[in-house]
């Protein structure tokens, strides 16, 4: 080989990506039960309105 070869290009480390990847996973995660908190509360809301015009 002379000094002229390119040199092969750095990969990145497989923990890195692995990193990323589980990163990536978890705020998708907690956006997802965020929501369905949201979702809950909303419908427990809901149900109190309901009840609360039941009674009247």
């Amino acid at each position: 080989m002379d000094s002229t070869s390119p040199k092969p290009a750095a990969r990145p480390r497989p923990d890195d990506s692995r990193e990323e990847r589980l990163k990536a996973a978890l705020k998708a995660n907690i956006a997802r039960r965020k929501a369905q908190a949201r979702v809950r509360v909303r419908q427990a809301a809901g149900d109190a309105d309901e009840t609360d015009n039941e009674n009247t």
